[in-house]
């Protein structure tokens, strides 16, 4: 019996509002860049200011058209056609920023809490069979803690310092191996793989949410013109972006795959996010960064970002307020106008 595949959904109202205002901004682009060429061009300019006009008249219909149904329908829209483009000051942005960096976890996406699971099985297969074959049944058996471990031996570090820094805690020695070691395998390469492994179905069966402000964010960046970079210590940044539907926001990343090969090092040391620069072509100083780390922020104040913000989530901001950054928030939709 041949398998059918099940229909895609239905786009939602605000989906095709958010299509419609990318469409119109594409359009207005296009149309601002054939006006920049000039005479070179070819193009009659009473044709463009016509064809201006057009697509001016044309966006307020299909904007009142969308309000109009999304009132009958009581659907709420975010990415309203009728509400203005943004900009760098409705982004909450000076005017000399010219491109953004951020931190991923905590900022972009909720990714440490599938790291840390993926990690409490790779840790947890290892303990018990140590704990097995030593024959020790009555011996305390201390598991690994997703919230304490993770945070205090894992979080924002290489995955291979990680995996040494656990391993102390516990007591435990392993031999390095080599990257093409077995999931599993009782090396540290053997464990970065195992969890590698269990992170990317942990991704296939949940998958990772960006927060909503976040995204919102990155869209409003797109339509005022500002290029962002993501940076994180995860080889699986990629991965993370793409399931959380951020990957085409996102114009470069500097992972840890990148930072092995460039033997970039690990924040707080500012390698990463200058590199992020780089990949951008922006000085440091024209760029704003994101981070919700004490570490991401005195990265971003060793590679002298112009603008600095810190996102904290859990309500305790004094301790990054108090390392001079611009601006402490909840969420980036705060930087937004409601």
């Amino acid at each position: 019996m041949v398998a059918v595949a099940e229909p895609a959904p239905a786009p939602s109202l605000d989906d095709l509002s958010a299509h419609w205002r990318l469409a119109f901004i594409s359009a207005q682009d296009a149309l601002s860049a054939i006006a920049r060429g000039g005479a070179s061009l070819k193009f009659p300019p009473q044709e463009l200011r016509e064809l201006s006009s057009r697509l001016e008249h044309e966006r307020i219909d299909t904007a009142k058209l969308l309000d109009e149904v999304s009132r009958e329908e009581r659907v709420p829209l975010k990415h309203r056609l009728s509400a203005p483009r943004a900009t760098k000051k409705t982004l909450g942005l000076p005017d000399a920023v010219q491109a953004c960096v951020f931190d991923l976890d905590g900022v972009l996406t909720a990714s440490a809490d599938v790291h840390a699971a993926a990690w409490q099985v790779a840790f947890d297969e290892l303990l018990a069979r140590r704990l097995e074959l030593s024959g020790e049944r009555f011996a305390p058996f201390m598991p690994f803690n997703p919230r304490e471990d993770y945070y205090r031996h894992l979080h924002g570090r290489p995955r291979l310092d990680g995996v040494h820094a656990f391993l102390a805690s516990r007591g435990i020695r392993l031999p390095e191996g080599r990257p093409g070691d077995e999931p599993g395998a009782e090396t540290i390469y053997g464990l970065a793989n195992r969890k590698n492994q269990v992170l990317r179905e942990l991704l296939d069966h949940q998958g990772v949410a960006a927060f909503t402000g976040s995204l919102l964010y990155l869209e409003g960046l797109r339509e005022a013109g500002l290029p962002c970079a993501v940076v994180s210590p995860s080889a699986n940044t990629s991965v993370f972006l793409e399931r959380a539907g951020l990957a085409p926001l996102v114009a470069g990343v500097v992972d840890g795959n990148v930072a092995r090969g460039g033997r970039l090092l690990p924040k707080p040391a500012p390698d990463t996010l200058l590199a992020a620069c780089r990949r951008l072509d922006v000085e440091p100083e024209r760029a704003a960064g994101f981070e919700t780390t004490l570490d991401g922020v005195a990265a971003a104040r060793a590679a002298h970002l112009g603008f600095l913000i810190a996102v904290d989530r859990s309500g305790r901001g004094g301790g990054l307020l108090s390392q001079g950054v611009d601006r402490v928030v909840a969420d980036l939709a705060e930087l937004m106008p409601e």
